[in-house]
């Protein structure tokens, strides 16, 4: 497949959508998004920019918009899927139909499904009864911000089908974006899911006045449960100390742009969840999915501890200061 005719549609215009669709189209793939709203749609092709968004980036003309399904899915060679983890299965029901036979579904999404306890790319293959090798999951550390600035970063993109891998990894390798390649799907999919509570326990410390330290110990503690979630769930290890794991989870939990760490930080201050929701405004990934990675490490045995007192934290089943006790004061034991 020619690059320059491959055609990508990505769903939707958000934040991670609109930088991924430059970076595809940066790279030579001609993109189209679909928009929710026609406004958007129409400033996007009008101006080349996205204005709910990043309306002082300019985007490539090789990118246009539409409202229409059917018509952003009409020949794509890829269907990038870039919306909030909890409403994948109703939107993609929708979709579904206009998937062509031989399009490779891209999930950006970083979230477990509630009550189902399905990894986005099982709610893909679900939904639409494509086959898992061509579902593909593309993950790492990539604020959007840093990338619709062309500063550089990096990617797993994970797939059973290595031929596939390579497709979706040459459709986005630019100059400032490199790709690289794994077949652990789950192990990219619970890094980049299970990233989003510790940031929300990195932001409470950071809000209550905590210093590097305990931040850098949450980190730390964070990657050895979701390793252990991850191992327990057949994926490899060193997929959680590479950029779906490890990276992801320092950039979340270390930038003032990650979503995750901004509302932890917002419940550090004393605000509720209902507040901090109000104040953000933005799909906080790691609110919704709490509860479902603990069900998944209650039914896999493992435990949890960070993911267990946030869970107890957002549904206020513990105080702000009981949570914080809690963090910081585990029981000594060795160090696995």
């Amino acid at each position: 497949m020619n690059q320059h005719h491959a055609r990508t549609a990505v769903f939707s215009a958000g934040s991670w959508g609109t930088a991924v669709g430059k970076i595809m189209a940066d790279a030579g793939t001609g993109v189209i998004m679909h928009a929710r709203r026609s406004e958007i749609a129409d400033a996007i092709n009008a101006t080349h920019r996205n204005p709910g968004y990043f309306p002082d980036v300019e985007l490539p003309h090789t990118l246009t918009a539409t409202t229409d399904p059917a018509a952003a899915l009409d020949g794509a060679d890829f269907l990038v899927l870039s919306i909030p983890a909890q409403s994948l299965r109703t939107s993609l029901a929708d979709w579904a139909p206009h998937i062509g036979p031989t399009t490779v579904i891209v999930s950006l999404m970083k979230g477990i499904e509630i009550g189902s306890g399905l990894r986005a790319s099982q709610v893909i293959t679900e939904v639409t009864g494509v086959g898992a090798d061509r579902v593909a999951v593309l993950s790492g550390p990539n604020l959007a911000r840093e990338i619709m600035d062309g500063q550089p970063a990096a990617a797993t993109i994970a797939c059973p089908d290595e031929s596939a891998a390579h497709r979706v990894q040459r459709a986005c390798h630019t100059p400032y974006f490199r790709p690289y390649t794994s077949a652990d799907v789950t192990g990219c999919e619970l890094g980049g899911a299970v990233k989003n509570v510790i940031a929300l326990a990195v932001g409470i410390a950071s809000g209550m006045g905590m210093g590097h330290n305990s931040q850098a110990m949450l980190i730390t503690r964070g990657l050895a449960e979701t390793t252990r979630l991850a191992e327990a769930m057949g994926a490899h290890p060193a997929t959680l100390a590479g950029l779906a794991g490890l990276g992801d989870l320092v950039a979340t939990c270390s930038s003032p742009l990650s979503r995750n760490r901004t509302f932890g930080t917002h419940l550090g201050h004393g605000l509720s969840v209902e507040q901090a929701t109000t104040v953000t405004r933005t799909t906080t990934e790691g609110v919704k999915s709490a509860e479902a990675i603990l069900a998944l490490a209650h039914a896999h045995d493992v435990e949890m501890p960070i993911t267990e007192v946030i869970s107890a934290l957002l549904h206020e089943k513990v105080t702000l200061d009981q949570a914080a006790g809690a963090l910081m004061q585990r029981p000594p034991k060795p160090e696995r």
